[in-house]
């Protein structure tokens, strides 16, 4: 499946009530009339195997205090059952598809959440009456969420002993004082364990409807086949009887450096994170490849000052690309005999010397290459398919998965040190500390 900025003509699908809107880079957008649920199909008919997906657009963003970490829990407890697929009549979504050699599974982010199977050709008829039926008949007890709590709070748990989550946490929720990225995906612990059954349910009423939903085939499926199928499953559902509720909240203009220490068992480490704009913004692009040439590999900028000089055993820079402003983040793991406040300078100093002097035609030759990469590997399979176009929906546009790689082709150096000098302000910063106490 090559990418290809060319789209498909227009034209009607052969399925009564089934709308083609538009293709992009072999991939094709459908919506169902009856209850505008979105629909993208990508085949390849080359592989053995085929996934089925539902991304609903809702995620942490959506949330707000007492029911911080509602999308994660009820992504737990729409395992658990619905009208069709349960225990009681021995069609438990979990043992129906493993019993038959396929995966199952859900996650969970800032902007969005995903329900997903990779199955045999043959599967993917119960894979799409699965989603269908839960997507509006998921049952929710509370024995089913008393089950669920221990696995949910393991998991905090298990977040916050490791120190770079446990710092990045805060990093977000100090960055953040309104806009609900404040808040982590997985919510703070007393509303995982404290909200109520009936709040989860108004929550799940609220936002799993077709209408806020897309639905993606990859690999090997017949086409009609597949659209009638959705049809027949999802149609029955009718839209949102109401508007979903709306994010207005915009975070408010940070007007000085902001800093936090978090202080418990663990490695050293620092971050620095400056505000970005949006996933859609054109200024993406050249912040993705910023954060490759400042470390991607062992032959990346900060690799060789901290890693190469023995001032820290691990680096990491992401450019966060999200649906609102997000965050470009660096962190720095260090040796036992780097202080805090070194770490901190140096990485400051190599953001000054990028603005300053650029980067060079070598650096930016080999982030490209590294990202045709990444691009390749996107394209390897149904379930790395299935992956990459559920962020960009989430980010709220699919066909960021076919434009970006060209878009980051165009980068030039000039970009680069625009961006750089543009967002990497102090008075737009959030700097973290993890102080251990175990030495």
């Amino acid at each position: 499946m090559a990418h290809t900025r060319k789209a498909l003509p227009t034209k009607k699908s052969s399925i009564p009530g089934v709308s083609f809107i538009r293709g992009m880079g072999g991939i094709k957008e459908y919506q169902l009339k009856k209850n505008e649920l979105r629909i993208l199909l990508a085949q390849d008919k080359s592989v053995p195997v085929a996934g089925c997906m539902v991304t609903y657009h809702v995620g942490s963003r959506n949330e707000a205090t007492g029911y911080t970490g509602a999308t994660h829990l009820l992504e737990h407890l729409m395992f658990k059952g619905s009208e069709k697929f349960n225990k009681e009549n021995g069609r438990f979504m979990d043992r129906l598809f493993e019993s038959r050699g396929s995966i199952i599974n859900a996650t969970t982010w800032f902007d969005r959440t995903n329900y997903f199977e990779i199955v045999p050709k043959d599967v993917v008829p119960l894979a799409i009456e699965v989603e269908a039926d839960r997507m509006r008949t998921a049952r929710f007890t509370e024995a089913d969420k008393t089950t669920e709590m221990p696995i949910v709070r393991s998991e905090y748990e298990m977040n916050e002993n490791q120190p770079l989550e446990a710092l990045d946490k805060q990093i977000w929720a100090t960055a953040f004082v309104a806009h609900p990225y404040h808040h982590p995906t997985i919510g703070w612990l007393s509303d995982i364990e404290n909200v109520s059954i009936g709040r989860l349910k108004q929550f799940y009423d609220d936002f799993y409807w077709p209408n806020n939903a897309t639905v993606t085939i990859t690999g090997n499926f017949d086409e009609m086949e597949v659209l009638a199928l959705i049809k027949k499953y999802f149609g029955v559902h009718p839209p949102a009887p109401r508007p979903f509720p709306a994010l207005y909240t915009e975070e408010p203009l940070q007007q000085g450096q902001r800093r936090v220490i978090v202080k418990r068992a663990g490695a050293p480490m620092i971050c620095v994170a400056h505000k970005i704009p949006s996933a859609l913004n054109e200024d993406m692009p050249a912040l993705l490849m910023l954060a490759t040439i400042l470390y991607d590999d062992k032959s990346t900028r900060l690799y060789k000052r901290f890693v190469d000089s023995a001032l820290a055993t691990n680096v990491l820079v992401q450019a966060n690309p999200l649906k609102d402003p997000s965050l470009f983040q660096a962190f720095v793991t260090l040796a036992p005999d780097t202080s805090h406040d070194r770490a901190e300078k140096i990485l400051l100093q190599e953001y000054d010397d990028l603005i300053e002097k650029g980067v060079t035609a070598a650096e930016l030759r080999r982030a490209k290459r590294a990202w045709r990469v990444y691009w390749s590997k996107r394209l390897d399979g149904p379930w790395a398919v299935l992956e990459g176009l559920n962020e960009d929906i989430g980010r709220g546009d699919w066909t960021r998965f076919v434009t970006l790689p060209a878009a980051v082709d165009r980068v030039s150096a000039t970009d680069i040190r625009r961006v750089a000098k543009k967002y990497l302000v102090e008075d737009q910063s959030t700097v973290g500390w993890f102080v251990p106490t175990n030495i």
